[in-house]
């Protein structure tokens, strides 16, 4: 529970797949994306946008994979956040700007969703606090996050991995910027 905010956190399972569904509406959060931006490269990505997305995403989950933590804002469903090794983020793994800092096993924060409604409250940053946890638990030792450095606001589509500024406030230190907007975080478990 967050000390600062009246929040709950829950790993995606099976059980709870419609909670996820009722964050991401019927547009799958953003375009039709499910959260699998990062786990699919090039076309795969694109032609696999809307009900394919959601179906392959619905998939793992239904097999046991822990994709990601569902927040809860007194028992309704606030945020999402996509924590896994960054090895299951094939993307990822092939991104010039977001290049492997060094050879570390690292777990990677990727994506954000907060309802509109619960917007502006501080919800990232807890969200991304609880990943941490999260990566703890399951013996994980170094976190990653690749946000985005904006320097205004932007609409909520543009800053989907999260912003430079909320990863400053859950601890995480810059490491690398391989593009003016596009920095790596990280935060070492001790």
């Amino acid at each position: 529970m967050s000390k600062t905010l009246a929040l709950s956190f829950k790993p995606i399972k099976r059980d709870l797949w419609s909670d996820l569904e009722e964050l991401f509406g019927p547009n799958g959060a953003c375009g039709g994306c499910w959260c699998m931006f990062w786990k699919l490269r090039g076309k795969a990505y694109e032609e696999s946008r809307g009900m394919e997305n959601r179906q392959m995403h619905k998939t793992m989950v239904t097999s046991g994979l822990i994709t990601g933590l569902l927040a809860y804002w007194h028992g309704e469903v606030a945020g999402w956040v996509a924590v896994e090794p960054r090895a299951s983020y094939d993307k990822l793994a092939h991104s010039r700007a977001l290049k492997p800092v060094d050879a570390q096993e690292v777990w990677s924060i990727t994506c954000f969703f907060v309802a509109k409604k619960f917007r502006r409250k501080g919800i990232a940053v807890e969200l991304i606090k609880a990943a941490v946890e999260h990566v703890s638990r399951h013996g994980g030792r170094i976190v990653e996050g690749y946000p985005v450095d904006a320097k205004e606001n932007s609409p909520a589509p543009f800053v989907f991995t999260g912003t430079a500024s909320a990863f400053r406030k859950a601890g995480f230190k810059e490491v690398a910027r391989n593009t003016p907007t596009r920095p790596i975080f990280r935060y070492e478990i001790q």
